[in-house]
């Protein structure tokens, strides 16, 4: 009998063991919004109130990395928001009226995306904002979205300092769809704890990339992980800059340890990590990554499908999950864009969520009044979407998400292997392979 999970919070625990049916249900794809269309005016720069009829459009703003070194992820959610629009015009709109989304590229830089919803807010007075690609981003945008009195609905923005904010405590305008990523390797701790301690990693390294998401997730790893006797032989954030990847995975390297938790952001992260590692012949019997290897045929074309296996990563979704909405936006996907389900990350799940979490709160709520979603969205109990159940606390956390692991296992497939026992979860690949070429 496996010992009783010691540190998995509510948040994370609430769906590890179940896979939860969504009810609403898809449509087939029409035309939607493109990155240079722009919404309706209204007549006020603060956050518009719209009812029901009339015909107008649901004008909806965003801010995404399309360039820059979240491109790839920024691009996936630009998918993601576009394939939900296709779905809810399709099926004739929300309370009658289309969607139209504006997208501006952001450059994955903070500065640029917080010019950029002002400009979606005050210049072309859109309905609705949704939530940037990454948490860095997702923490200044949300403050212009709360000074507007809007509710900013995101799927990318799940650390602890975009939900602390000053304004985001005060305006509580934030709603984050996806898994806190603070509680996103615990499952991996706990089955670390379960193991024999003759089986467990005898020394562990912690090397994080400068990041509000790469670093809370890795951090709670390792306290939980030194207190079952992991010695830690490496801890150090560095630049998030392309530059300063190869002589932290060196320094890493010289100490060869058993585990490697990396505090990434994106595929380039955990490649560059990879390649020198191979370099320098270590091979870590364990390696799971906080973001990168979750990317899909971006991830395995990087650094080789042979060079993927035994490579884990936490997430809230994958494209097998046992979820109708799921698998019906997977298939859509795959239509649209080609490829295979496992070429579908999970930017795309978690940009649909937030089209799916939108609508909701407006039908509900008849209208845009950004005042009503918020309470709205604050007090609802039965929200769906394609990553399962959403319960929003006060802070705007998902309370109700999922937490797995997932991993490149042989013949390039990508598996949930944790929780132990839960439904869907396969075995392990204890041990990870020598690099091939």
């Amino acid at each position: 009998m496996r010992p009783a999970i010691p540190w998995l919070s509510t948040k994370a625990l609430a769906l590890s063991a179940i896979a939860v049916v969504a009810a609403g249900g898809l449509a087939a794809c029409t035309s939607s919004s493109s990155s240079t269309s722009s919404g309706a005016p209204s007549s006020s720069s603060s956050a518009p109130s719209s009812a029901a009829g009339g015909g107008a459009p649901i004008t909806i703003g965003a801010s995404l990395s399309l360039t820059g070194d979240f491109s790839a992820d920024g691009q996936a959610f630009q998918k993601g928001y576009n394939l939900w629009a296709k779905d809810v015009n399709a099926k004739g709109g929300i309370l009658g009226r289309q969607v139209k989304i504006t997208v501006l590229n952001d450059a994955s830089n903070p500065t640029q995306a917080v010019t950029n919803y002002q400009t979606l807010i005050n210049t072309d007075h859109v309905d609705l904002t949704f939530g940037p690609f990454s948490s860095l981003i997702t923490g200044p945008s949300s403050a212009v979205a709360a000074r507007a009195g809007y509710a900013l609905i995101e799927g990318a923005g799940g650390a602890p300092s975009v939900f602390n904010t000053p304004q985001n405590q005060a305006d509580h305008n934030v709603f984050d769809v996806s898994l806190p990523i603070a509680d996103e390797l615990v499952p991996f701790v706990n089955y670390i704890a379960s193991l024999p301690a003759a089986q467990r990693p005898k020394t562990a390294a912690y090397p994080m990339a400068d990041d509000p998401f790469a670093d809370p997730p890795v951090q709670l790893a390792q306290s939980k992980l030194e207190a079952l006797g992991v010695k830690t032989v490496y801890s150090k954030i560095f630049p998030a800059e392309v530059a300063a990847y190869t002589p932290a995975a060196d320094q890493v390297a010289g100490k060869a340890p058993d585990l490697v938790v990396l505090g990434s952001t994106d595929v380039p992260t955990v490649g560059a990590f990879m390649q020198a590692f191979e370099q320098q012949h270590y091979v870590p019997k364990m390696f799971i990554a906080a973001a990168g290897p979750d990317q899909g045929a971006d991830f395995t074309k990087a650094v080789g499908a042979g060079n993927a296996t035994g490579v884990m990563v936490p997430n809230g979704w994958y494209p097998s999950y046992a979820n109708p909405d799921s698998q019906a936006m997977v298939k859509e996907y795959v239509a649209q864009y080609g490829g295979t389900a496992s070429d579908v990350n999970a930017d795309v799940a978690e940009a649909y969520a937030v089209g799916q979490i939108a609508a909701q709160a407006i039908t509900a709520t008849g209208g845009t009044d950004n005042g009503k979603i918020i309470t709205y969205l604050h007090q609802a109990t039965s929200l769906t979407s394609v990553q399962g159940p959403v319960k929003f606390d006060s802070l705007g956390g998902n309370t109700a998400a999922a937490a797995f692991i997932f991993q490149w296992q042989k013949g390039g497939t990508y598996s949930q292997v944790l929780p132990l026992g839960s439904p869907g979860s396969v075995s392990i690949l204890a041990t990870k392979p020598a690099w091939t070429k």
